[in-house]
């Protein structure tokens, strides 16, 4: 059972194998089924998880018992686990968040979930019953609400309190990697919540050979607060002209279903509701050989948005020959990296003499940093990059940090910089939101450094030179002094 100690928000950003207390009672597939029953007597328990090789592979249950008993009569010698027991286990890694374990129980319907490490090795069993000592404002009853919505009108209800979850969960110390995480959760479970009413209710689904994708901060999954909605749609080349309807229809739906419980549509129209954002996979591929080979303007823009795509429902195969398309074009177009990484250098992060914060001089931000312009846009931009070129790029840029870090692309100590200096520049903006949100205001990524706690000045003034360098990295890495010259 999870620590008293612990506050109910803090609780759900721990890692699972702080909490998990249940050892997995486990029989190989050729076991007898007699010899299953009598282990299931001996431990007072109602299922047994199948392993072979210490991996997973199945679950048999007192039901799969109970059904073979029916049917089979005297005759259970010669049955075996492997031939009554549920085939597929839903795991969870030992390293993930409690909350991670949440959503997965809530959306599988299940109350227990096998608990492996990076080998994928089984090492415990975590139960519902573990987590039910929270109180109804915590991640698991949102979670169990938004999983049990019958309408748009309670998903913008369930939407309406995840401000104060955050908040709580901020004032409780989670950090801001995970709180980021749990964002990327909600915003997920929405969108699928929102294709499942749409489809029992409304009839509106997607067809097969089709994807709807997250693009931008929501395909790394690491949005902040109301971050505006950025898609594309994928369909295979051979689709029929009424599926191409349906994918019409699909989007439009969505990005209105979307709008309606709270997360605002994208300035710039990047939606799959946007013809322009809605290709067959060889436009697609046409597209992005385009714009990788002539690296310029626009055509960087629309890679920028869109290569942190992932796939949020429909035919993931369409996204896998994407990624695959991706890596070819870029490797090919070796001109592209640092006609990228110019575009990533052009805002020096905001650091002065005698590292003094330098603050905006004119505009609707003077007096402020903007921190995105100052530091967010050149590590995610970066980090994509860099893991881009030596293909690992998927994840958040968190992930991308420390791959590049395994990798020996940055080394463990300067991923571990950066890594940093992202937390902390995502953490002043995140308290920024929070503020505005509170105020009834449009959320802003400026900020006034004259106004922060000195210790918090401190760290600001850190993450800068964290940003600085990083930029030092991509301009050695690329030789762009030497192109500027």
């Amino acid at each position: 059972m999870p620590n008293n100690n612990f506050s109910e928000e803090s609780f759900f950003f721990l890692h699972i194998d702080s909490v998990c207390r249940t050892p997995a009672i486990t029989c190989p597939p050729d076991m007898s089924v007699i010899e299953a029953a009598r282990l299931m007597q001996e431990h007072n328990i109602a299922g047994l998880v199948v392993v072979e090789d210490e991996t997973p592979t199945g679950i048999l249950s007192v039901r799969d018992l109970r059904d073979i008993i029916a049917t089979a009569g005297e005759d259970l010698t010669s049955q075996r686990v492997r031939d009554i027991m549920h085939v597929g286990v839903v795991t969870v890694r030992n390293q993930a968040y409690v909350f991670e374990a949440i959503f997965k129980m809530a959306k599988n319907n299940i109350h227990r979930l096998a608990v492996v490490n990076e080998e994928k090795k089984l090492i415990g069993v975590i139960n519902a019953t573990d987590l039910l000592s929270m109180q109804t404002r915590s991640p698991l009853y949102l979670t169990q609400e938004m999983e049990a919505s019958e309408s748009l009108d309670d998903l913008r209800e369930i939407n309406s309190r995840i401000l104060d979850m955050v908040k709580r969960a901020m004032s409780a110390g989670a950090d801001t990697r995970s709180l980021v995480h749990l964002i990327a959760h909600f915003n997920d479970g929405f969108t699928h919540r929102i294709i499942s009413l749409m489809e029992s209710q409304e009839g509106i689904a997607l067809p097969a050979k089709a994807a709807y994708l997250a693009l931008g901060s929501e395909g790394r999954g690491e949005q902040t607060l109301r971050t505006d909605q950025d898609s594309a749609m994928v369909y295979a080349d051979d689709i029929s002209d009424q599926d191409l309807e349906l994918c019409a229809r699909f989007a439009s739906r969505l990005v209105d279903a979307l709008e309606f419980v709270g997360i605002p549509r994208c300035p710039g129209n990047t939606m799959a509701s946007n013809p322009q954002w809605r290709h067959s996979l060889s436009e697609w591929q046409g597209l992005i050989e385009q714009w990788i080979s002539v690296p310029k303007g626009e055509h960087m823009v629309n890679f920028g948005m869109f290569q942190d795509f992932r796939t949020i429902h429909g035919d993931v195969s369409l996204e896998k020959a994407l990624h695959k398309f991706v890596h070819e074009t870029t490797q090919a177009n070796m001109i592209f990296f640092p006609h990228v990484a110019k575009n990533i250098v052009r805002f020096p992060a905001p650091l002065g003499m005698f590292g003094r914060i330098k603050v905006d001089r004119k505009g609707k931000n003077r007096g402020k940093v903007d921190l995105k312009k100052a530091g967010i846009f050149a590590i995610t931009e970066g980090a994509s990059l860099l893991a881009l070129e030596n293909n690992l790029d998927e994840g958040t840029t968190w992930d991308k940090l420390e791959k590049l870090g395994q990798a020996g692309i940055l080394s463990q100590k300067c991923s571990e910089t950066i890594s940093d200096a992202f937390s902390q520049l995502v953490h002043f903006r995140l308290k920024r939101q929070l503020s505005d949100l509170a105020a009834g205001k449009t959320p802003s990524n400026a900020i006034d450094p004259q106004r922060l706690p000195e210790k918090e000045q401190g760290q600001l003034r850190e993450a800068l030179r964290g940003v600085n360098r990083l930029m030092r990295i991509i301009r050695d890495r690329y030789h762009l002094d030497s192109i500027s010259r």
